[in-house]
């Protein structure tokens, strides 16, 4: 039997590795110089560097220059990049949940006042997509 054609699968030959997603998140919180990058990912210089390169090649991030003595860049998201913000405030939430134990190491606070959980909903009525709420579209019947 052939592997399933998947997005997931496609996504994760671009995003899912940890060095990516560590980079990824550093990115979000504001970070985007390499030697910040490696500081707070723990990734080596050269495993990082792979990893960014595949990034920037994959149009998910982009290396801009911001000092030219000596020259220095920084990655910064693309349109591409944003995109993962709610992937990685889920895959957080996952990790809260089930695998950190004691104090959680990274809390959002929403604009409202509340603590952030981060829910997926349906765009067209509001209510939260559920194991249970979805059907595959080609397993429906047509009209």
């Amino acid at each position: 039997m052939a592997p399933r054609t998947c997005s997931i699968a496609n996504a994760l030959e671009v995003v899912g590795e940890r060095w990516s997603l560590l980079a990824l998140r550093e990115v979000f919180l504001g970070n985007g110089r390499f030697d910040q990058i490696a500081a707070h990912t723990g990734a080596s210089r050269d495993v990082l560097t792979v990893r960014l390169k595949k990034l920037v090649a994959a149009g998910v991030l982009e290396k801009r220059q911001y000092s030219d003595h000596p020259p220095r860049h920084e990655y910064v998201l693309t349109d591409t990049g944003r995109a993962l913000h709610n992937v990685l405030l889920m895959l957080k939430e996952w990790g809260d949940t089930y695998v950190t134990e004691g104090p959680l190491p990274l809390v959002w606070e929403h604009s409202c006042g509340h603590v952030l959980e981060p829910r997926v909903v349906c765009a067209a009525c509001g209510e939260e997509a559920t194991r249970e709420s979805l059907v595959r579209a080609s397993d429906q019947p047509t009209h």
